[in-house]
């Protein structure tokens, strides 16, 4: 009887320490939050981030003017063996097109962005282009964005991205990947846009949780 107690010690222990690995360090879809301000848990924001409801559903909203760029971080500072994700809604007027994506490692780290009139997917550090592939971004729907940063070994870190529409698969295979040679700066995780179009971008089921190590 005490050989079977302390099993079960072991098998509760273990499902305790997997439970708490799978949970998540952020997690936020607005709705429980209250419409027409911005949560206490987003910081840093630069923009007029609020949250809006449109039906039973709820979400971070960056209006449509000024033109310019804008963020707003979230979750624990981490600097490598992180991800985030995020849907995001974006619409376009015309010719214009806006911008947007989700951001690791704080304001001047790595972006995921959308970049319709590029007709392109690209990882950015800080303001320049690490990688860019084709892709056709399709006006009026939600899409999904995921980036992670984890260390490969000492002195080399990969990048890796994809993004995809809800309701299809999440590709397999990142899309999207740099090598990093200089070691990551802590910083938080973010999304961003840029509306382009004159248009509102929307953001939710915000999510930062462990990198997949391969």
């Amino acid at each position: 009887m005490q050989n079977l107690k302390i099993r079960m010690a072991i098998v509760c222990a273990a499902t305790l320490t997997v439970a708490a690995a799978d949970k998540p360090l952020y997690e936020n879809n607005f709705e429980k939050a209250q419409a027409g301000k911005l949560p206490e848990d987003l910081k840093f924001a630069t923009g007029d981030f609020t949250v809006k409801a449109e039906g039973s559903n709820r979400f971070l909203e960056l209006p449509g003017a000024p033109l310019d760029s804008f963020n707003v971080q979230f979750g624990p500072t981490e600097s490598a063996n992180v991800a985030v994700s995020a849907r995001i809604y974006g619409t376009a007027n015309g010719r214009r097109y806006p911008t947007f994506g989700v951001g690791l490692n704080g304001v001047g780290g790595y972006r995921l962005q959308v970049s319709p009139g590029k007709k392109a997917l690209e990882l950015y550090q800080d303001q320049d282009v690490r990688a860019s592939v084709a892709y056709d971004w399709k006006p009026g729907e939600w899409m999904r964005f995921r980036l992670q940063v984890r260390k490969v070994k000492d002195g080399e870190w990969k990048i890796e991205g994809k993004a995809w529409r809800p309701g299809t698969p999440e590709p397999a295979q990142w899309m999207i990947a740099f090598d990093e040679k200089e070691e990551p700066v802590a910083g938080c995780a973010s999304v961003f846009g840029n509306p382009f179009s004159g248009t509102p971008i929307w953001f939710d089921d915000l999510l930062v949780e462990r990198a997949e190590i391969k």
